[in-house]
């Protein structure tokens, strides 16, 4: 079967023909429809602490059908979306999945697509356990079906908030996650959203995905934006970004007792002043993922037909384009969510 490996930092992605996986007990066979580029696949090619090894074929938002099963309730033909957290060995055995409901936040847990030994999406067939997937309902079609992961994560940092009803809201950047955390946020009875984005096309997505109102951040100092789009300071914000400052920036923008959930995932050291958010009383709290109950959540809103999909998406590529636009990636740049198509020629 056709994939793409990770070799080396600085390098593109490899083509390389390797055999289609077999399954073992409680295992099914997936052909990919779709796989979307996270941008934790970027982020973990790049050299440093967090890289990926070499031999890795990334890749861990897909939908497919079941193409071989050994695992009861499904059949081939059956269409599934993977939630890609691998347990450990001995709850495998036991029963398939984590013991201890503790999913990606157990630390014997592992990705799929995040190492050598757990292939991805980015190949015509991936293998995952039968407790790690959800058949997709009639009616959401499987390029919708590939987003339900990132828009799982947007489930769960909303989740994270507490709740939202009547609440002003921020949500900083307008990426994959920050577009589903603000959907999310809208579904969760908020009152404004407003998303800060650089980017144009971003904003322009933004709006399109639901935000009540977008806001510039070079145009205008935040705060200043935010209370005169909504009549007050952020109450919970959303840090969907990652990068070294934007906690403290936060500190500053939110409103005394509010919330800050810190989604984006900052690879650097980065320093904060904890006396600000003390005289604020404000609460901070970090997430990571989800739990499979926020896919469930997620399929539902596509099911539902209030969630426009296509909005989402920037480009569908070819297994051929994917190297290049995957490096374009690293940069500063407009796109959605991009999605490999293995049929794309």
């Amino acid at each position: 079967m056709r994939s793409l490996v990770f070799a080396e930092p600085g390098q593109p992605l490899r083509p390389e023909d390797r055999p289609v996986p077999e399954p073992e007990p409680g295992d099914l066979i997936v052909k990919v429809a779709y796989c979307g580029i996270c941008g934790s696949d970027v982020h973990a090619t790049d050299p440093g602490p967090f890289q990926i090894a070499a031999g890795t074929v990334l890749g861990h938002e897909f939908s497919g059908e079941v193409v071989d099963s050994r695992a009861d309730g499904f059949v081939a033909g059956d269409r599934v979306i993977g939630i890609p957290v691998r347990p450990c060995d001995p709850c495998r055995a036991e029963s398939g999945e984590c013991r201890d409901g503790m999913g990606i936040r157990c630390p014997n847990a592992r990705v799929i697509g995040m190492s050598p030994g757990i292939p991805g999406g980015y190949a015509e067939f991936v293998r995952i356990g039968a407790r790690q997937v959800l058949k997709v309902p009639d009616g959401v079609g499987d390029k919708a079906a590939a987003l339900v992961e990132p828009l799982a994560v947007g489930a769960h940092a909303v989740r994270a908030a507490g709740p939202l009803l009547g609440r002003r809201v921020l949500v900083i950047g307008a990426g994959p996650i920050g577009n589903a955390t603000a959907l999310f946020a809208r579904a969760a009875g908020a009152r404004d959203v407003v998303v800060s984005e650089l980017d144009p096309t971003r904003r322009a997505r933004a709006r399109r995905l639901g935000a009540t109102a977008v806001a510039d951040p070079a145009a205008e100092p935040l705060d200043q934006a935010f209370a005169g789009l909504t009549g007050g300071p952020p109450e919970v914000i959303f840090e969907c970004v990652g990068a070294a400052g934007l906690i403290q920036h936060c500190i500053e923008l939110a409103a005394p007792t509010g919330t800050i959930v810190i989604v984006g995932v900052c690879r650097v050291e980065d320093r904060m002043f904890p006396r600000r958010a003390i005289t604020k009383e404000l609460r901070l709290q970090f997430v990571l993922g989800y739990v499979p109950d926020d896919f469930a959540l997620a399929l539902d809103l596509l099911r539902s037909g209030r969630f426009d999909a296509d909005a989402m998406v920037s480009d569908v590529v070819s297994f051929a384009e994917l190297p290049t636009l995957f490096e374009a990636l690293r940069r500063p740049n407009p796109h959605g969510k991009v999605l490999l198509d293995p049929t794309r020629q």
